[in-house]
């Protein structure tokens, strides 16, 4: 499966990276229902948030709107009940209870995308943290440049006065001798 595919069903909720259990049961090729039978067979692994953690109304509300705009026509193609959010714990988790050949590849690709997104995320908080830097040393740079460009046109500025002349006038000369 294409790395993007399986990018593209991974949601931030709850500050969280997660993968939807309808989204899941669609990449394994089982129904919905089947997955969270398997899960609540096996509840024990899953405990604590960091694993996976049920979707609130107002999250389903929420993603409804931000992520499916239209509803969809037809019998059971719409959310229900309150779907399941794991994360990348908990996706490896769902490996050891579902074991068919193609929940296992489709596990690797998942693992894969989180690893994947975890690296832009670590990217950009490096690429963000040397735009910074440069930010600041440009700053000073420019700080510097304009203090010096001041003091030249200060410098300027008194080189432009104009002086009284010291020396010899020919002018006044001249008067004095008719």
């Amino acid at each position: 499966m294409e790395l993007q595919v399986i990018q593209s069903k991974i949601y931030e909720i709850r500050g969280r990276k997660v993968m939807l259990d309808f989204d899941l049961a669609e990449l394994y090729g089982t129904e919905t229902k089947r997955l969270k039978e398997a899960v609540r067979r096996n509840i024990e692994r899953f405990e604590g948030s960091d694993f996976m953690f049920q979707l609130s109304d107002n999250e389903i509300t929420e993603l409804s709107r931000s992520q499916f705009a239209t509803l969809n026509r037809g019998r059971g193609k719409n959310i229900k009940y309150a779907p399941f959010a794991f994360t990348e714990l908990g996706v490896a988790m769902l490996s050891s209870i579902i074991h068919s050949k193609t929940a296992i590849e489709i596990n690797r690709g998942i693992m894969r995308a989180f690893v994947t997104l975890r690296q832009y995320a670590i990217g950009y908080v490096e690429l963000n943290h040397k735009l910074e830097d440069f930010m600041l040393t440009t700053n000073m740079q420019f700080s510097e440049i304009y203090q010096a460009l001041t003091e030249l046109a200060e410098q300027k500025r008194t080189e432009d006065k104009p002086r009284k002349r010291i020396g010899f006038r020919t002018s006044y000369n001249e008067d004095e001798k008719k």
